[in-house]
């Protein structure tokens, strides 16, 4: 069925649309969430009530066309709630991580001149009071949770919506709207960068629009599908693609509890599709084949078996069309010994994942193809909206990240670097000539991301332009090929390749613990700690056979000639992730200077000795 109306053209026009589609159906809803055990569904009809009134309860308090208002929130529904009431009154939507610490909201809430916020809990709330005083704009503050005590001038979502219905029943006219123009900035999202202040993303209602409109062309949906939603609705990827695009379709959206329950609500929520990163399939992939090592030696052999005929089936469609007829039938008896109990875990409908926001390294692609489980790889950019390449479902190509998606055009400068243009890229940055004159540059967007194009159009990554390391001896190297080499390892779980202005590279590697601890009680080395684990020689010997092994592969001017093993995981917490589960490359080089320092000094020994 795709999109219920192809024809929208602001994001107002795509709510009411859907709203209005299902209009006294109650069969179908389009958000669920857990309440004491159980998924319960939000029916449409209740829901497009809260929104109105909430929306009554904003034009009443103030807030009216290309206003900003913020939200401060994890994914609940009063996420969506308030995104569609906002969106509905021409304002415009300043979503931010909930992980952003007070200092850091500030900035952006200042930045944007927010007149309102909305904030989930007790928790967020103290972060704002904290900051108030700093913020001239801000006049509303509404929280989503119940207040557990109460706060002058500050309202909760239910007492604002009671207030919003009261107004309507008095006065059914007051929300009479202005047209929403297809150039009017929707959204501004606040890009955490690896580096500096954070810009402001302005997305207008066309860009979205478009951009739903053409994943909706590759990913065909209806309302038989479900989503389990996982993923920050502040970012671009989740928000258009989890969310506007699962609801222009009719499906419905299920909200995980948490990163932990993900393989519990999946159980529950059995979704169709899942928009997700590449992070997520590392701990699947490791759950799978330590689930499996736990098996009989028999079962053992099973899986590897069914593993290794799912790859030789998947190779021979794609390089033939069609598989041969015993391995056919190999294949379907793998699926009923192996591969359908695995996909059972995942609820037993699930279609495909949609994988965004950092690489799919292509062995992982091809795992979960072995156990036919589809992975759609995609790219993109919060300034483009974001989707500009996705693999296409009936011909998926690991190691690229798919051909361009409908109205989107794609060039590759003399550099290397991608160039993107098309309906959905930015508008430009808030308040930020200067910055956008440096990414569009007549009507095209520099993406900083360096790539190419194969015959078929496919795109394939190859690095951050903005990464590419330059060594002192004027070599040029991409660091993510060779991180990905690294990261094939079990043992591994994070790595960064440094060397900008050095001689040669080392790797930082954080190990995957949970492997290293089984691989350590196997051969009976005792360690307290995480630290006194990697200082043993036979954990340390792991690691050198790896870095000798993949350097057979790689050119000497990139080969890894050390490594550093880290004992804490590079994470949100320690300033060493965005919210969007990037590395901070500069921070985690800052924070591990002097023992970066201490390698090179010791390799120029060696090296100057020889």
């Amino acid at each position: 069925m795709g999109l219920l109306n192809p024809d929208f053209q602001t994001l107002p026009e795509l709510f009411s649309s859907v709203f209005n589609h299902y209009r006294g159906d109650d069969s179908k809803f389009p958000f669920a969430r857990k309440i004491n055990g159980l998924y319960q569904p939000i029916p449409y009809r209740a829901f497009e009530e809260d929104v109105l009134s909430f929306e009554a309860f904003l034009k009443h308090n103030g807030i009216g066309a290309k206003d900003r208002v913020a939200i401060l929130s994890e994914n609940r529904p009063g996420w969506y709630l308030a995104d569609m009431a906002i969106l509905n009154l021409g304002a415009i939507n300043v979503p931010l991580y909930p992980s952003l610490p007070s200092n850091q909201i500030e900035y952006v809430l200042n930045n944007c001149g927010a007149k309102a916020v909305v904030v989930s809990n007790m928790l967020q709330l103290g972060k704002i009071l904290s900051i108030w005083q700093n913020l001239p704009e801000l006049a509303v503050i509404v929280v989503m949770n119940r207040l557990e005590e109460a706060v002058e001038d500050v309202l909760d979502l239910n007492e604002a919506k009671a207030t919003g219905k009261k107004i309507l029943e008095e006065a059914p006219w007051f929300l009479e709207r202005t047209p929403v123009d297809p150039d009017d900035v929707a959204t501004i999202i606040y890009t955490s960068g690896t580096t500096g202040l954070p810009k402001g993303v302005m997305l207008t209602h066309r860009n979205i629009c478009e951009n739903v409109k053409s994943c909706s062309s590759v990913i065909r949906l209806d309302d038989a599908d479900c989503g389990l939603s996982f993923l920050p609705l502040s970012h671009a990827y989740e928000r258009t693609g989890g969310y506007y695009l699962l609801f222009a379709c009719g499906a419905s959206i299920y909200l995980a509890e948490s990163v932990e329950t993900i393989s519990l609500n999946m159980s529950e929520a059995r979704p169709t599709i899942m928009f997700t990163v590449p992070r997520l399939f590392d701990r699947i992939k490791m759950g799978i084949l330590k689930q499996n090592a736990a098996q009989s030696t028999f079962k053992q052999k099973i899986f590897h078996w069914a593993l290794k005929t799912g790859k030789k089936y998947h190779l021979e469609l794609h390089k033939k069309g069609e598989a041969s007829k015993p391995l056919s039938l190999q294949h379907t008896l793998a699926n009923q010994l192996v591969y359908s109990r695995i996909q059972k875990k995942f609820g037993g409908r699930l279609r495909y994942f949609v994988s965004g926001g950092a690489a799919l390294p292509q062995k992982t692609g091809e795992f979960f193809q072995a156990l036919d489980i589809s992975i759609l790889e995609g790219f993109g950019l919060t300034e483009t909206s974001p989707v500009t390449h996705v693999n296409r479902p009936e011909n998926i190509k690991y190691g690229t990240v798919g051909q361009a998606v409908k109205n989107v055009q794609v060039k590759i400068a003399q550099d290397g670097e991608i160039l993107l243009k098309g309906p959905n890229i930015m508008k430009g940055y808030w308040n930020d000539e200067e910055a956008t004159q440096e990414v569009i540059k007549d009507g095209w967007f520099y993406s900083g991301d360096i790539g190419e194009i194969n015959q078929d159009g496919y795109l394939k990554i190859t690095d951050r332009k903005k990464h590419i390391i330059v060594t002192s001896g004027g070599k040029n190297i991409a660091p993510m090929p060779i991180e990905n080499l690294i990261t094939d390892s079990p043992y591994v779980d994070q790595v960064i390749v440094i060397g900008e202005k050095r001689p040669f590279l080392i790797a930082l590697i954080v190990p995957e613990f949970n492997r290293l601890r089984e691989f350590a009680a196997t051969e009976g080395i005792k360690a307290s700690s995480n630290k006194e684990l990697i200082e043993n020689k036979n954990i340390l010997l792991i690691y050198e056979k790896l870095i000798r092994t993949i350097s057979r592969q790689l050119a000497t001017h990139e080969k890894v000639r050390k490594f550093l093993l880290i004992d804490t995981p590079f994470s949100l917490e320690n300033g060493q992730m965005t919210p969007t589960l990037k590395l901070k490359r500069k921070e985690i080089a800052t924070k591990y200077s002097a023992e970066v320092d201490k390698v090179y000094k010791a390799l120029n020994m060696v090296y100057n000795t020889e």
